[in-house]
């Protein structure tokens, strides 16, 4: 792994481990990892070779370089390489976002949803270290695409030919190859109160203008379960969900399976009979009670203004 002239590789990877926020039960085994690729030269070329192309993307909007097949390794070690790549090319993100004047708590916030997919992972998957579909979503912070500002996240996304022709047809200005920022919600146990989002947007707005200054975003867009309507039907009026999705101008549904999508960030959990699925919160209980009832979720698209 690369390490800065005079740094140690246990130095950086510590850094790493903080910046990512690893959790607790996971340091161990991604220091085990390590140490196993630092005895193999074939595993040292494919964290150096995976992490090539996310320093060549570095700056560039989405959609950025997918990660490379995985080697042949021991499961231990396999489930920890994503999240070596993303610490190999951890000095340059930094590089990256103080050359473009980024706040070093937006920077901290940013990274630290590796820490947070490392947990899921455990929960979605069962087991430690990262999945494919989430070492994939964290590319998007380690190049420079994805931002965490506040309570939202941004992402500079180029539209392509599928979506951005969907998104056209539901009578959103914007098509393929137009450049919006894609918002997400990350799980940060914070709350979604109307607030904090609307300081989040002001603020991100200001950012990209001042950081970005050769762009122009079309828009902001909003992929989410949490944009269907119906949940205003099981919701009080003064829910924090309701309230969200009420700032977005609002598309058809999409193709995507909406109780899959539902279940998994709701609950974590898309096998368990709906029957027993948990009700602690208004939220858990909306959605079963929905899904008890024969009724179905879905992925709505939203749009804001950029400026």
């Amino acid at each position: 792994m690369a390490t800065a002239p005079g740094e140690a590789p246990g130095q950086a990877l510590a850094e790493a481990i903080r910046l990512f926020d690893v959790p607790a039960a996971d340091v161990a085994p991604l220091l085990a990892a390590h140490d196993a690729v630092c005895r193999d030269d074939g595993l040292r070329r494919w964290v150096a070779a995976a992490a090539g192309p996310l320093r060549a993307a570095m700056g560039h909007p989405s959609p950025g370089p997918a990660l490379d097949r995985r080697p042949d390794a021991p499961t231990d070690v396999a489930r920890y390489l994503p999240v070596l790549v993303l610490a190999d090319v951890l000095p340059d993100m930094r590089a990256h976002h103080r050359s473009l004047g980024v706040a070093q708590d937006v920077t901290a916030a940013t990274l630290a949803d590796v820490g947070r997919m490392l947990a899921r992972n455990r929960v979605w998957e069962g087991e430690p270290g990262l999945g494919d579909e989430l070492a994939g979503w964290l590319t998007r912070h380690l190049h420079g695409a994805l931002f965490q500002i506040g309570r939202l996240q941004y992402e500079r996304v180029i539209l392509g030919e599928g979506l951005g022709a969907e998104l056209r047809m539901s009578g959103f200005p914007c098509g393929p190859g137009d450049l919006t920022l894609n918002l997400h919600v990350p799980e940060t146990g914070a709350r979604l109160d109307p607030e904090a989002v609307g300081a989040s947007l002001t603020a991100a707005r200001t950012f990209f203008r001042r950081r970005f200054r050769d762009e122009r975003p079309v828009g902001m867009t909003c992929h989410s379960w949490l944009l269907d309507p119906r949940l205003a039907d099981h919701l009080p009026a003064d829910s924090n969900v309701v309230a969200f999705q009420r700032r977005f101008a609002l598309g058809p549904p999409r193709a995507e399976d909406g109780d899959l999508s539902v279940r998994k960030f709701v609950f974590g959990d898309t096998t368990t009979p709906v029957r027993s699925l948990p009700q602690r919160t208004r939220l858990e209980k909306a959605v079963v009670r929905h899904l008890r009832t024969g009724g179905h979720w879905q992925v709505r698209s939203g749009w804001l203004p950029a400026g």
